[in-house]
């Protein structure tokens, strides 16, 4: 296998990786631990989310939410920039895709930092402050194609692709910080590192990333990943879920749940878990499932190709969504070579 093909594969797995994720927990976004234990004991394979279900009711195994709609978005965004997101662009970009979503009768897909930020901008404010006080998860979901398009060893080149992605929505401190740390694992695994190096190397983007946006008060999200490896580091799988849940947490907030998805990234590199059954655990945390799975997807994949992830779960998600991801990674990868 070619060094390029190597890539390709790579990139693939990133972005099917997120996918995945974003499927698998799908029916348990939202729920509590308790109510998924209750459900469905926990997340082995794509599943079909209840009529209940308060974001996603009655939608069928495989589908994809907005953790994956936004990530193409992002990735469309860059590549008609050549690279390049202008603010103002995404800003548009997401107020019509709510628009199309409203009208397919899905509500409440905007987490509430993109949601705050689309309000502002339609109330005439610039992209430059309408994201000041975006510290939620939103741009580290959809920061994949970043990843894949810019080259994290060019340290401050990839903090400016993705503060471009952020500034709108998430022009903060933690907004940027959270979304670099998983760009710079997705970067750095399509480059060949392993990831427990790119791991290490996103803790260092993030630090250098904090530097921009609005200050907000909150644990700094180099600092809490540290911290969640240390305290993961001897917990058996048994007891991991409930760790992760209870201490570190699993809500929207940045950093709880990117932390959360970094904690289960380590376990893997640890040897402890397999890739698909840490996906698979995210997708069972309870709070923000989706989203944890969807970014430990991307990471995962970044780092162990697409052998990581089960073809047919992966054919399945392809049909139920018609997502041909091919085209776009190729178009990603050529901004990657510029």
């Amino acid at each position: 296998m070619t060094a390029l093909i190597d890539i390709r594969d790579r990139a693939l797995a990133a972005f099917y990786g997120l996918a995945l994720g974003d499927a698998l927990g799908m029916p348990t976004q939202s729920l509590s631990r308790e109510q998924i234990k209750q459900r469905f004991d926990c997340i082995t394979t794509l599943t079909a989310a209840d009529a209940d279900q308060p974001i996603a009711p009655n939608m069928v195994a495989g589908s994809i939410t907005d953790d994956t709609e936004q990530a193409v978005l992002v990735a469309e965004l860059l590549i008609a920039g050549g690279g390049r997101i202008e603010p103002s662009d995404l800003a548009q970009s997401l107020i019509d895709w709510e628009v199309v979503m409203q009208a397919k009768g899905s509500q409440d897909l905007l987490g509430p930092s993109t949601k705050r930020a689309i309000e502002m901008i339609l109330a005439g404010h610039s992209p430059e402050e309408s994201g000041r006080f975006g510290t939620t998860n939103g741009a580290a979901m959809r920061i994949t194609p970043v990843g894949i398009a810019a080259d994290v060893q060019e340290e401050a080149q990839f903090v400016e692709s993705v503060m471009q992605a952020c500034q709108v929505t998430h022009n903060t401190t933690l907004g940027i910080s959270s979304a670099a740390a998983v760009a710079a694992v997705v970067s750095a695994g399509i480059n060949g590192v392993s990831l427990s190096d790119a791991l290490d190397i996103a803790v260092r983007i993030a630090q250098r990333a904090e530097r921009h946006g609005h200050w907000i008060a909150g644990g700094r999200i180099a600092s809490r990943i540290v911290w969640a490896k240390k305290l993961c580091a001897d917990c058996s799988n048994d007891q991991l879920p409930e760790l992760i849940y209870d201490v570190i947490g699993t809500s929207v907030a940045s950093q709880e749940s990117v932390v959360a998805a970094f904690a289960l990234a380590h376990q893997v590199a640890s040897g402890q878990l397999t890739a698909f059954d840490a996906v698979c655990m995210a997708a069972s945390l309870g709070g923000d499932t989706d989203t944890i799975a969807a970014i430990l997807g991307a990471m995962l994949g970044a780092c162990q190709g697409m052998s990581a992830w089960p073809t047919e779960l992966i054919e399945r998600i392809k049909t139920v969504n018609g997502l041909e991801l091919y085209p776009v990674v190729e178009h990603l990868l050529s901004l990657r070579a510029v």
